[in-house]
C-alpha cells in the first residue's frame, strides 16, 4: 500500500519513489551543509559499491570521516539514531572498505570513524550531528 512511482516501484507509505528519493538527496545536501560549517572537506557523496553505500565521506583535520545520514518523520518508526541497525553498520563498513582500496586509497592509513548525521524531519535547525556514531573492529 506504499505509493507507486512512474516506474511501478513502491517507496514509502504514501510516497513515491521519485518522491523519498528526493527527500533523501536534500537531507544528505542539509548534513553536508552542517558538516561543512564545521570544518569538514567533504570527499565524496553517495558512495555505493554492491553490498553498501556511503553518503559522505569527508576529513575532520586529519580523521577521515565516513557518515551515514539518516531522515526520519518525527515520531515514526523510532527515531533516525535507532534506524542504523548493525546489518546497516556492516553495509557501510563494507563500502569504507571497498572506497579505500580504490578511490579513497590515499586515505588508508589515516584515522578512522563512522558518524551519523541524524534529522528529524528536512528542519536544519533540528540536525543532530553524532561523531563515532559506531565501531568498526575491521580497523
Amino acid at each position: 500500500m506504499g505509493g507507486r512511482s512512474e516506474t511501478g516501484k513502491t517507496g514509502i507509505v504514501g510516497r513515491t519513489t521519485a518522491a523519498a528519493q528526493a527527500r533523501g538527496v536534500a537531507a544528505e545536501a542539509l548534513a553536508e551543509a552542517l558538516l561543512s560549517r564545521h570544518g569538514v572537506r567533504i570527499l565524496g557523496r553517495r558512495l555505493r559499491c554492491r553490498g553498501g553505500e556511503i553518503d559522505l565521506v569527508g576529513l575532520d583535520g586529519d580523521t577521515l570521516v565516513f557518515v551515514e545520514v539518516r531522515l526520519r518523520a518525527p515520531g515514526r518508526f523510532g527515531d533516525a539514531a535507532e534506524s542504523i541497525t548493525a546489518t546497516k553498520q556492516r553495509r557501510i563498513i563494507h563500502a569504507a572498505q571497498w572506497w579505500l582500496s580504490g578511490a579513497g586509497q590515499q586515505h588508508a592509513a589515516r584515522a578512522m570513524r563512522f558518524d551519523a548525521v541524524l534529522l528529524d524531519g528536512l528542519d536544519p535547525r533540528r540536525a543532530r550531528w553524532l561523531r563515532a556514531a559506531f565501531d568498526s573492529d575491521a580497523w
